[in-house]
């Protein structure tokens, strides 16, 4: 009898009984900019498997502008805390896929990026200090 009042007392935590557990993670990007934002943040080039942790300053955001048909925007920033007392510069094409607002991102095209106007781009840096 004691030993099955224990088992229920125990298995009593497993079974939902309660309020479900609060966990502890970034809200999803409400904004087409912070999805942006968060497609850049996850690139390898932005920090997104470095070490050490890394902050952003002076970013920016250009387009959309189409080059060959397709919808781009260049995100760039410079970003410091991997290299000692210098900013590397980060940089990433992105594609929107008009109509269903697909991101990705365009590999070895760097070269679309020269000539447009860019924009301050507070949302990188907003969401890279809220993960960080």
């Amino acid at each position: 009898m004691l030993a099955s009042l224990l088992l229920a007392g125990l298995l009593g935590g497993c079974t939902g009984s309660g309020p479900p557990p609060i966990l502890a993670r970034a809200p999803a990007p409400a904004t087409f900019r912070e999805r942006v934002a968060a497609l850049a943040l996850a690139q390898v080039q932005f920090g997104s498997v470095s070490v050490l942790p890394v902050r952003f300053e002076k970013s920016r955001i250009a387009g959309p502008f189409e080059d060959g048909g397709r919808t781009l925007y260049c995100v760039t920033s410079r970003m410091r805390g991997r290299a000692p007392f210098e900013a590397e510069r980060a940089k990433v094409v992105i594609r929107e896929e008009i109509g269903t607002q697909r991101l990705s991102v365009v590999a070895d095209d760097e070269e679309a990026c020269s000539g447009h106007r860019a924009v301050p781009f507070p949302e990188l840096e907003t969401d890279a200090a809220r993960r960080g």
